[in-house]
């Protein structure tokens, strides 16, 4: 009669052990992908080569559904908060009498998305100071806006650059885009910023998805790595640095005269009229397969009306709409959504380590991304990411 006892009890430890433990197991993950860069991407492609791309996609979507309940319970009256302090004007910008050898650069200020839900700054730009060239007026300004009048928590940090005297590039990742072209494979990758450009690189942010989620097309380092789809929306570079972002579909007949392009789900806004995909419910063309209402950081890039102005997006816990909008309400005509998830989308400045610009380092441009200085400059990187020079000053502007 004893050995059915100690077995029962046996069996309650073991259950307890299940109950209390799996949760607290599964919390300490979600903590360790949210701290541990690699080990969130890690998991993902792990569990894809088993279960598939579908699979782990719903998984996803159900642990960030389950994360946005959780912050919703537990902080669903947070109001929006400054993330920086606005400083007074640079003189470069103030003294408009004075000449430089770049052109002065003031985007107008936007103001806050909602008038009642808002942090003080909303919408106002805030410059951000070329360390190479500190007494020109900046190429960037940064902005944030809160998109969001559920989350509270949920931001957007916005970039704009002057294209006047910025350029942006393309390189790919060492392992990101994959691609069957020949040409492609045989082509040397180094997945950082090339070394003759670190003297005037200004920034750098991430590229779009990987190859396997949607096999956009990529064109970059003069190969093609991915042929373009036909009805994505596509971020090409032409000659003398001129950018466009629209449907293939529109620009498709300017295809031999790209240097390069990214293509991405379908364009968020396209001549200022917003998708309509972004209004219907359970839309998965900005996720993967996650859902586009699903709460997750984001990334975009946009471009203004007159296509002087670039635009460049990184939110945290937002919906596919809430950054849509947020790039649209900064001043992008054109948007495109770039990628998602935790450990991707950033945005980071590029600044001489120790005033050596041939030996720079990287800091975020808002808090909460995971990186280290090395990254894009010295540190190869796995996926294809953007990288913005300042261009040499123009003679007539002196």
């Amino acid at each position: 009669a004893a050995k059915p006892k100690k077995k029962r009890k046996w069996l309650r430890r073991i259950g307890f052990t299940i109950l209390i433990g799996g949760p607290v197991s599964a919390l300490a993950l979600w903590i360790a992908i949210h701290k541990i860069e690699w080990l969130g991407p890690w998991l993902a492609d792990t569990g894809r080569s088993i279960v598939g791309n579908d699979a782990i996609a719903k998984l996803e979507d159900w642990a960030y559904g389950v994360q946005d309940e959780y912050n919703q319970a537990t902080k669903g009256d947070q109001v929006p908060t400054a993330h920086w302090e606005v400083p007074e004007l640079p003189e470069s910008v103030k003294d408009e009498t004075k000449k430089h050898a770049y052109p002065r650069f003031v985007p107008t200020n936007v103001g806050p998305m909602y008038t009642t839900f808002s942090a003080p700054g909303d919408g106002e730009w805030v410059p951000v100071i070329d360390p190479r060239n500190p007494d020109e007026p900046p190429p960037m300004w940064k902005t944030l806006l809160h998109p969001d009048k559920k989350r509270g928590w949920g931001l957007a940090a916005v970039v704009a650059i002057d294209l006047r005297q910025v350029k942006l590039s393309l390189v790919v990742g060492m392992h990101e885009p994959t691609t069957k072209l020949k040409e492609a494979k045989e082509h040397t990758r180094t997945g950082v910023i090339p070394p003759g450009e670190l003297k005037t690189a200004l920034a750098v942010f991430n590229g779009g998805f990987k190859t396997t989620h949607g096999n956009y097309g990529v064109k970059a380092e003069g190969k093609l790595f991915v042929e373009p789809r036909s009805f994505a929306c596509t971020i090409a570079g032409y000659a003398k640095d001129e950018l466009r972002i629209g449907d293939w579909a529109n620009l498709e007949s300017t295809e031999s005269e790209m240097v390069w392009f990214r293509q991405t789900p379908a364009c968020m806004y396209e001549g200022g009229e917003m998708h309509k995909g972004l209004t219907v419910e359970q839309t998965t063309m900005w996720g993967a397969t996650l859902d586009k209402d699903t709460v997750i950081r984001r990334s975009a890039i946009g471009l203004s009306a007159d296509r002087q102005t670039l635009f460049v997006t990184i939110t945290e816990a937002t919906t596919a709409t809430a950054i849509a909008k947020a790039t649209h309400h900064a001043g992008a005509h054109d948007v495109a959504q770039l990628d998602v998830n935790w450990s991707y989308p950033k945005f980071v400045t590029v600044e001489p380590k120790e005033g050596d610009a041939a030996n720079p380092t990287v800091k975020a441009i808002i808090d909460g991304f995971e990186y280290t200085e090395d990254d894009y400059v010295r540190k190869a990187m796995t996926r294809d990411f953007f990288y913005l020079t300042r261009k040499p000053p123009d003679p007539a502007q002196k």
